[in-house]
């Protein structure tokens, strides 16, 4: 692998609820828990982030359209329920999950001081949507002078056109991106 010392792998987003919404999410996990392993092999952390809510979810705005429709499908849902990373790539002992209000990994969440405490300055991105929280992270992550990798086939969207341009026009101009069998 590459100089890993100061990288770490971010898996966002990855919560049953979230993966519900995609037709075939195996594929994508079973992706993401080899970056996982490839990452802990070589003793790069992994942080896993989140999105969540209180009960009855009072963060979503009505004049927020992502998180107003969200909130009619998971506010009734157990903050806890709703937050729990799929099964087969959740947190281990000693692993760190961030807490986010907003699409960002950033907003409204300590990420940023995390990472700045760990001497982190490469991060390494994962997670669902390819057009919510990789997009928004990636932007956020670029002003803040991190370098990024996003492992594309790591990565998802409801709309595979919308992925496919992600991942092959935007993202290469802010951030590395590769295939997991060529993250080395």
């Amino acid at each position: 692998m590459e100089n890993t010392q100061n990288t770490a792998l971010l898996v966002m987003d990855m919560q049953t609820a979230i993966l519900g919404m995609l037709p075939s999410p195996s594929d994508l996990v079973g992706n993401v828990a080899n970056a996982i392993a490839k990452a802990r092999a070589n003793a790069i952390p992994v942080i896993y982030v989140v999105v969540g809510f209180r009960t009855g979810a009072p963060e979503a705005s009505p004049n927020n359209k992502g998180f107003a429709a969200a909130k009619e499908r998971f506010g009734k849902v157990a903050p806890e329920v709703f937050m729990a990373v799929a099964p087969a790539i959740a947190p281990q002992e000693g692993d760190i999950t961030v807490v986010k209000r907003r699409v960002s990994a950033f907003t409204g969440s300590d990420l940023e001081v995390i990472l700045r405490a760990q001497g982190i300055q490469h991060i390494v991105l994962t997670g669902i949507a390819t057009s919510g929280v990789v997009l928004s992270t990636t932007r956020e992550a670029a002003d803040k002078d991190f370098r990024i990798t996003i492992l594309a086939d790591c990565c998802a969207d409801g709309d595979e056109e919308v992925h496919r341009v992600l991942t092959t026009k935007v993202f290469p101009r802010q951030a590395e991106v590769i295939g997991l069998d060529d993250w080395n």
